[in-house]
């Protein structure tokens, strides 16, 4: 009984004629519904950057402003190919976590505080707010000779600076004894560890046991040779072909007549 056309227009449009014609054309109730750049990609559908389907696609209803201060305050890149979605603008899901970054900054150092030192002077560069680690640089626009540290260290070090003491540097020293060294994972094992053959002449050959058969050679098990004992015992109490037992006649000795003495029966 009615039929919906959404369209996407910077202004207002007059529709008035179209409708007349829509109108006569499917005999039903006509209606135009402008939409934004949002409701447009909830419409057609698609997949996010994320590898799921777009939220105004799936479960979103309603939508509300993102502006660029939520990527600030999460420390994104101002990229903007890597802020804005399918519609063209900035994505959604900015806005999902905007006010847990911002509460979790409320129990870090400003960004605008500068750490004195005696080596010189440190800027931040970019903050992990649940893992509270802050990282500084020497330059206040790009990434040179960057230190991280414990938001407790940089509280640390502002205390200092605000007492005119400068610390030697931003890291914090480990009590003697405690020290940590750098771990060299590489240099635990060589890389051509693999590579040495074994005691049989293959590379990876696994040691053989002391009580193993040498190669060639099958060695059976007790079981095995108790089960052929009683198998040659059994052979030997049965009868030639009459079927009844007789007495154990010893191995190698044939009960049979052989051939020649049957001949020589029959000729006498």
């Amino acid at each position: 009984n009615k039929a919906i056309f959404y369209y996407i227009a910077d202004g207002r449009v007059d529709f008035r004629q179209l409708i007349r014609v829509l109108a006569d054309t499917f005999h039903v109730r006509i209606e135009m519904k402008q939409i934004g750049a949002r409701q447009e990609a909830g419409r057609i559908g698609g997949i996010g950057p994320c590898g799921r389907e777009l939220c105004c696609a799936s479960w979103m209803s309603g939508f509300s402003s993102v502006s660029t201060n939520a990527a600030r305050v999460q420390d994104v890149t101002m990229n903007p190919q890597k802020l804005t979605g399918m519609c063209g603008k900035i994505k959604c899901c900015m806005n999902f976590e905007v006010n847990a970054y911002a509460e979790a900054q409320r129990s870090l150092p400003d960004k605008e505080i500068v750490l004195e030192t005696t080596a010189g002077s440190y800027y931040h560069f970019k903050t992990d707010h649940f893992q509270r680690q802050i990282t500084y640089s020497t330059s206040r626009h790009a990434p040179v000779h960057l230190v991280t540290i414990s938001s407790e260290r940089a509280f640390e070090v502002i205390a200092l600076n605000k007492e005119g003491q400068q610390p030697e540097s931003l890291e914090e020293l480990a009590p003697k004894g405690r020290r940590e060294r750098n771990h060299d994972i590489l240099a635990d094992n060589s890389l051509t560890r693999f590579d040495k053959a074994g005691r049989g002449g293959r590379a990876g050959a696994r040691p053989r046991r002391r009580d193993a058969a040498p190669s060639g050679h099958r060695q059976e098990r007790p079981e095995q040779g108790e089960q052929r004992a009683d198998r040659g015992q059994v052979r030997q109490f049965r009868s030639p072909r009459g079927g009844q037992q007789g007495s154990p006649s010893p191995r190698g000795a044939s009960e049979r007549p052989t051939r020649e003495g049957a001949k020589t029966e029959e000729r006498h």
